[in-house]
This record gives structure tokens, C-alpha cells and sequence, in this order.
């Protein structure tokens, strides 16, 4: 018998419990619109957390104080006050991979214009801070390193602070009070973003180093550096250049531990990536299990079928159907129902998916290779879960089908 002939046969086996047929793929069809939504969803989200990371700046680098055994006492980041801006100073003239630097220090601050007010962190940086960040000046232009030197009273705003504080009004050239403290306004920031790890970049308001460490904090350590390495090759020589030379600087001998923690993006980039692979297989192994109860429901109906059509069977082996013949045809249709029930399942899937970034504003992402995976393994999960109906639909002995009402 041709394959057409067993497939059509197959099919009229199939329409004749149609109601039937279409609660057996229920369970296929749920698994893989399962699958592939939540595979997306994951997806999404970790290229929106990468693309979120990516904004933070190309081959950052923050130093951070912190991590020293004092008394017995281990203190975490920010612990201890043993940075200086003369670290910033050696990092810049003895660090080979590195190509900007930016001491830092911060605060959170009332910042005041007329009868607008709004809570923010201020964040004394240096001029090449922007450069360390790629981050452009929209309106106005960024203070100098003659403002750092001079401990002066200006300041550039988050897109965030300028929206909150002055609305569609211009603020540059405006004066506005940090801490009962003027400073004049000489440059509003791009749009930046949220933050992978939360938060909003674009609230801040960004003044000179010395200014904030004297006159804000009244401090004469460093908070942190950030740093630029030439390349995201040389992220690993800049981090090495660092490390010794701080230990060097801070007289910290061979054993003993750093006093200061350096994190790069590559290391943020790395843990939300395995966060999210994680969270995504975790989720997709869930919503796999709804394909192995759609492959037991497909052999259920198929061992009923088998039973109702003992009679048949004899007689088409009587008139000359061969064992083969037998198995194949009742494979055939295990595998039209799973095959049928993931099409509609992709479908699905991949409809619930964009209906999820439309409507709840959640990235998505469909990947091809996943849908055509996900009906695969719909595929294998109908011949494998239909081999045992078709091997015993197969094995009927002839003599014993006819006689069977």
C-alpha cells in the first residue's frame, strides 16, 4: 500500500471521531504555544537587558573601596575611605589599556528651581565622564576641567531632572539650588534610559568632583573611578593594570586582600545573561511537560482506536494488508495529530507572544529555529508515544480480529 493510500486512510479514521481528535492535540497544542511564548518572552527579556547594559557605556569600568579585613571585620563596597583622587591621577598616566578616567563621588539631593523641586542623585564626575559613558550633551555643552579645578558652581542635568524641574523652559543658563547652594546650569544630557539592574539614568544631575567632595560632602577621598579601557580586548589588561597598581599604591601584601572591588560591564553582561538563561529553561522545561501529557493523551486515543478497529484490521490483513502496512498507518495518523496539534500550537505561540509586547508593552522575541524545534519535538513525541498502538494494532492476530465484535 502507498503512502497516500495509509495517509488517506488515516485521515478518514481520524474525521470520523473528530471531536475526539481535537481534545487529543489539545495537550500538543498548549505545550508548544507554551514553549515558544515562553521561550520569547526570555528572549526578549535578555536582549532588553543587554541592550539596557550596553547603554551603560562601552568597556566601563567602575573601582570601587571596599572588601579589607580590619579587626577580624570584613567591609563590603564602600566600606573604607583609602581611594583618592592621586589613584585616579596614576591610573591615568601609568595604565596603558585604559583611555579615560573619571573620579566619582554622589549623593542624593533636593534639587530646587523656583517652586519645582525634585529628589535626585547628584554625581560629581570629571569632563571625560562622558566619554567613559558615550554619552552626548543634548543642549548646552559639559562643564571643563578648569570648572573641576575651580571647584566651581555649574552643573549638567538628566533629561529625567530637566522634565521634572522645568518642563518645555530651557534650563540652561537657569540657576538652581543643591543643598542651599546655587549652581548654574550649563548642559542637559541625551536620553539615556532605564538601567539593566534598574533605576533610571537620566536621573541625575552631574557637577564637578571637587566641587561635590568639598562643598557637597565635605570628603577628601573618592567614592569610586571610572574607568575606559581602549577595547573590550584589552577590558582584561586594563583590570590587571589596575589591580596591581593599587595594591602597589596601597602597600597591600602578597595574600592579603584587595581593598577595592573592580567590576566591568562584561561582568554585569555575564550574570544577567546566565540569570536569564536560567529563568528561560526553567520556564520552558515547565511548559515542555504539556507536550509529554499531549503524547500520553495521543496513545490513549490510539489504544482505544486500535480496539475499536480490531475488526478492520483483520479483514484488511485478510485481504492481503502486510504487518508493515498496519504499523505505519496508525504511525501516521499518531503523528498527523501531534504535527497538527503543533502547527496550531506555533501559531498560537507565536500570536500570544506579540500580543504580549502589544498589549502588556513586555519585549518579545520568536526565533525561527525555536518554532521548527518545538514542532520537532511535537513530531517525535506522536511516533514515540504512537509506536506501542501501532506495533499492537500490528501484532493482531488475523483469525482473532475477524471473530472480534
Amino acid at each position: 500500500m502507498g503512502f497516500a493510500t495509509l495517509l488517506e486512510i488515516g485521515l478518514q479514521a481520524l474525521t470520523r471521531n473528530l471531536m475526539r481528535s481535537a481534545l487529543t492535540v489539545l495537550g500538543i497544542v498548549i505545550g508548544v504555544a507554551a514553549v515558544i511564548a515562553t521561550l520569547a518572552i526570555g528572549q526578549g527579556a535578555r536582549e532588553a537587558v543587554q541592550a539596557q547594559i550596553r547603554t551603560l557605556g562601552a568597556n566601563v569600568m567602575t573601582v570601587m573601596p571596599g572588601t579589607v579585613t580590619a579587626g577580624g571585620a570584613r567591609m563590603g563596597m564602600g566600606g573604607i575611605t583609602t581611594m583618592t583622587p592621586e589613584d585616579a591621577e596614576a591610573i591615568t598616566r601609568e595604565c596603558s589599556a585604559i583611555v579615560a578616567v573619571s573620579p566619582s563621588v554622589r549623593r542624593g539631593a533636593q534639587v530646587v528651581y523656583g517652586n519645582q523641586n525634585w529628589g535626585t542623585t547628584v554625581q560629581g564626575v570629571a569632563p571625560a565622564y562622558l566619554d567613559i559613558r558615550q554619552w552626548p550633551v543634548d543642549n548646552g555643552a559639559m562643564f571643563t576641567d578648569s570648572d573641576v579645578r575651580g571647584t566651581a558652581k555649574v552643573c549638567v542635568l538628566g533629561s529625567k531632572v530637566r522634565d521634572q524641574l522645568f518642563g518645555t523652559e530651557d534650563p540652561v543658563g537657569q540657576t538652581i539650588r543643591i543643598k542651599d547652594m546655587p549652581f548654574k546650569v550649563v548642559g542637559v544630557l541625551s536620553y539615556k534610559g532605564g538601567q539593566g539592574m534598574g533605576g533610571d539614568q537620566d536621573d541625575v544631575v552631574l557637577i564637578p568632583w571637587t566641587t561635590a567632595q568639598r562643598k557637597l560632602l565635605g570628603i577628601t577621598h573618592l567614592q569610586g573611578i571610572n574607568v575606559s579601557a581602549a577595547s573590550q580586548a584589552q577590558v582584561t589588561q586594563a583590570q590587571d593594570q589596575i589591580t596591581q597598581l593599587l595594591r602597589q599604591r596601597h602597600k597591600i601584601r602578597e595574600g592579603d586582600n584587595d581593598d577595592f572591588f573592580i567590576f566591568t560591564q562584561l561582568d554585569i553582561a555575564s550574570t544577567a545573561e546566565s540569570t536569564s538563561k536560567v529563568m528561560t529553561t526553567l520556564l520552558a522545561s515547565i511548559a515542555a511537560v504539556s507536550l509529554l501529557v499531549g503524547g500520553i493523551g495521543i496513545m490513549n486515543i490510539m489504544l482505544v482506536s486500535v480496539t475499536e478497529r480490531t475488526r478492520e484490521i483483520g479483514i484488511r490483513r485478510a485481504l492481503g494488508a502486510r504487518r508493515r502496512d498496519v504499523l505505519v498507518q496508525f504511525l501516521v495518523e499518531a503523528t498527523f495529530l501531534s504535527l497538527a496539534g503543533g502547527a496550531i500550537g506555533a501559531a498560537i505561540g507565536v500570536g500570544t507572544a506579540k500580543a504580549i509586547t502589544n498589549i502588556a508593552r513586555w519585549p518579545t522575541a520568536v526565533q525561527p529555529e525555536v518554532v521548527l524545534l518545538a514542532l520537532g519535538f511535537a513530531s517525535l513525541v506522536g511516533v514515540f508515544f504512537g509506536f506501542y498502538p501501532a506495533k499492537r494494532a500490528a501484532d493482531l492476530d488475523v483469525i482473532e480480529s475477524l471473530r472480534y465484535e
